[in-house]
């Protein structure tokens, strides 16, 4: 699953608007398709965090594996490269690259160094104090206002709100991702072919239903039940069912660090 073609383009007028001119080079790496990795059956699918309704009706989501697979590697692989140690060069203790990542105040308990001895992160956002809104303030200043937020077309981390947007701006996304919503169902082809199926069935949404039928418009009869609580709970429970998690999803603030806040929700043991 790629992201969102409104990534890309907001990628694209990034790159030519501001970085070209300025003389920065923006390099994209990839790992490939987790749509077509889970889909083949010869290949090893570094898992996604679907929700799981076991033929006993219980509920549970499956490990979350694609951020370290298909962000934090081909990353390294690349600062290796530009470093001028590919894998499995031994990097000398000297060689360091500083690595920035966008985390701002809101998500501070995201703010953590690098697993590896080549690289040190730094976290300017913080640095400068700036929250989320005031990344919005400044990037509405620039002409950026409608900046859309980082995430794969079939996360199942979306809210009811990106599930909406894909149905009713991008119809040809939306058709292919309720097809990979179909598609898994039974969980990754190479677990199946290999004899360890899974015990139940998979799904995008957190209704653990059909991606095409799931209650997106509205908030069904579990989720109320879910809402029974106070003010301030209740609150945090619409926005999250609305507006999904709200951490961001790059590599080293991936939404999927909050599952199990999405699982106070009520709607996945």
């Amino acid at each position: 699953m790629l992201a969102l073609s409104a990534n890309y383009q907001h990628l694209d007028r990034l790159e030519k608007g501001i970085a070209a001119p300025a003389g920065i080079p923006v390099l994209r790496v990839s790992s490939g398709n987790i749509r077509a990795d889970a889909l083949d059956p010869a290949h090893r699918f570094a898992s996604m965090p679907l929700y799981i309704l076991n033929r006993n009706g219980e509920q549970g989501m499956t490990r979350r594996q694609c951020t370290g697979e298909y962000k934090i590697k081909p990353i390294k692989r690349q600062i290796r490269e530009l470093l001028g140690y590919p894998y499995p060069r031994r990097i000398p203790k000297d060689v360091v690259v500083e690595q920035w990542v966008g985390i701002s105040t809101d998500e501070f308990h995201r703010a953590k160094d690098a697993d590896v001895r080549y690289m040190r992160n730094r976290h300017p956002l913080i640095d400068m104090g700036w929250s989320r809104s005031d990344c919005i303030a400044y990037l509405t200043s620039i002409g950026f206002a409608d900046t859309p937020k980082s995430s794969c077309l079939g996360c199942p981390f979306h809210g009811n709100a990106q599930w909406r947007h894909i149905r009713d701006t991008s119809p040809t996304e939306w058709e292919d991702v309720v097809a990979f919503d179909a598609a898994i169902r039974s969980g990754n082809a190479r677990a199946n072919a290999g004899g360890n199926p899974l015990l139940g069935q998979a799904f995008l949404h957190r209704s653990r239903v059909p991606l095409d039928q799931s209650p997106i418009d509205h908030v069904t009869a579990a989720e109320w039940a879910a809402l029974q609580q106070g003010p301030a709970e209740h609150t945090a429970v619409l926005e999250q069912l609305e507006d999904g998690v709200v951490d961001g999803c790059s590599p080293w603030a991936c939404r999927g660090d909050a599952e199990a806040v999405q699982d106070d929700v009520g709607l996945a043991s």
